[in-house]
């Protein structure tokens, strides 16, 4: 099926280079017809090909620090002025200095664990905030952001980010409601496999987690590719009453006990 978000318009952040999610996903909803603005925070996109990507497709790239209510507003002006209202979002966001700088759970540094909340978790409410009191969504639109698995079971390497994740997901919820009632814009965020990113792979032990999962999953894991594709269906009218909900896309990992690979490694 092609052109499932022809005539739609959106924001897409996050994207830094090929292996993102949010650039794979760019790519597919241009392919699908839709139309978007790229952004990214300032110090991001000087690290990353953000540029390359919107040429690709097209488009404009307008930077925005996701934490910045300032910056959120001027993003969605610039938006809505040139698209009108939106048709979907996606947030894909996310960054822990305790991560970064190998900071133990149990010894980790409280500024620095509010700046992973802010940037990995509220900032979603921000987008959202800002959304919803410009006004700038059309009826049955589509907001998403990105999660994973940790944000429901304890995955020491994943250190704070798993709390920032568990306030993403309640967030969605919340404000799904909220949105919801307003004008039927839907809501959701998607626990991706674990995916070789610039981010992912920045995780201490990620290479064994990765093929650990992989084992596990009775569909083996989810690629970015595959969750480009997931977030297309998310954005399209196919989904239009799918909200607030928590969306595993994770080839079964997230629902099996133990798998026969894992049993065979350990005989």
């Amino acid at each position: 099926m092609s052109n499932l978000l022809q005539n739609k318009k959106g924001i897409i952040f996050g994207a830094l280079d090929e292996r993102s999610i949010a650039w794979k996903v760019a790519e597919k909803v241009h392919e699908q017809g839709g139309e978007f603005i790229l952004s990214n925070a300032p110090v991001a996109m000087r690290m990353g090909k953000i540029n390359e990507l919107a040429e690709k497709c097209g488009t404009t790239v307008i930077p925005a620090d996701a934490t910045s209510m300032e910056d959120l507003g001027k993003l969605f002006d610039a938006a809505t002025e040139r698209f009108g209202k939106l048709d979907f979002v996606l947030h894909s966001i996310g960054m822990s200095p305790n991560v970064r700088k190998d900071k133990s759970y149990t010894d980790l540094n409280h500024d620095w664990f509010l700046k992973t909340l802010d940037i990995s978790g509220l900032s979603f409410h921000k987008v959202l905030q800002t959304a919803y009191n410009k006004d700038a969504m059309n009826d049955w639109g589509s907001i998403l952001a990105l999660s994973y698995i940790a944000a429901q079971e304890a995955y020491p390497f994943y250190g704070d980010m798993a709390d920032a994740k568990a306030v993403l997901e309640s967030i969605a919820r919340s404000f799904g409601y909220h949105f919801g009632v307003k004008n039927k814009v839907r809501v959701n965020t998607i626990s991706q496999s674990p995916t070789v990113t610039a981010a992912g792979s920045g995780i201490s032990g990620f290479d064994k987690f990765f093929d650990f999962a992989d084992d596990m999953s009775p569909l083996g894991n989810a690629d970015a590719d595959s969750c480009a594709d997931y977030c297309v269906a998310m954005f399209s009218d196919l989904t239009r009453y799918v909200t607030m909900q928590n969306l595993f896309h994770d080839g079964g990992y997230s629902t099996t006990g133990i798998s026969s690979k894992v049993i065979d490694k350990w005989s």
